[in-house]
């Protein structure tokens, strides 16, 4: 299954497991960076979420600053439609997600 239907945002199903997670957008400050992402990519990104060094989106603490909601219980990425590429690429149950879900104390979801 493609990850734009199965992570955070208001467009997709309830019952994603991302929804009710967040972890992976709250792990590290230097996580949401920018890699392959085009300049005309990263135009679209809101320039409050980005971080000072244009390397990736800016984060409170180790939380990036376009997700909102609670960790563990219900969260959504305000910029789902044009974030970068890194939250694209991250799927449920992978090990980043696992590694994220762990540092919150969340259960591993089955990849």
């Amino acid at each position: 299954m493609d990850h734009i239907d199965n992570h955070t945002g208001p467009a997709n199903d309830n019952d994603s497991p991302c929804q009710s997670c967040g972890a992976c957008c709250s792990y590290s400050e230097n996580w949401p960076r920018f890699t392959t992402e085009d300049d005309a990519a990263l135009d679209l990104i809101p320039p409050k979420f980005v971080n000072d060094r244009l390397s990736g989106m800016r984060c409170d603490g180790n939380r990036c600053s376009a997700l909102s909601g609670k960790i563990g219980e219900a969260t959504a990425c305000t910029i789902y439609a044009v974030r970068p590429e890194v939250c694209r690429t991250c799927m449920p149950g992978d090990p980043e997600c696992a590694m994220a879900r762990k540092r919150h104390g969340l259960p591993v979801l089955p990849a």
